[in-house]
């Protein structure tokens, strides 16, 4: 989740990395371009993560990750209310002179 928008987002590699507080995602994968449909919601998601190799995601920006058999459309969509909440903030607070 990102300026009030969804990403969608598949990949074959997610873990919690070496940076505290972030997600890595690594090898980032997008539909096949056999197909003579083009979806612009994906086109745009894949141009932006295009030479991307790995990314870290901070922790509260991301709303759920899960495990999937098939992989579906990436996509940007708009953030829309519902039942899902945001990881309370903030997570850590470097220096806050409690020792």
């Amino acid at each position: 989740m990102a300026q009030g928008q969804v990403y969608e987002i598949y990949a074959r590699e997610v873990s919690h990395g070496t940076l505290f507080g972030f997600v890595e995602v690594e090898q980032l994968v997008f539909g096949e371009r056999s197909t003579v449909v083009v979806d612009p919601s994906e086109e745009k998601i894949k141009s932006e993560f295009e030479h991307v190799k790995r990314t870290y995601l901070p922790m509260h920006s991301i709303i759920r990750i899960d495990e999937v058999e098939k992989q579906g459309p990436s996509k940007i969509s708009k953030l829309k209310g519902g039942n899902v909440a945001q990881f309370p903030m903030p997570i850590y607070t470097p220096g806050d002179g409690k020792n």
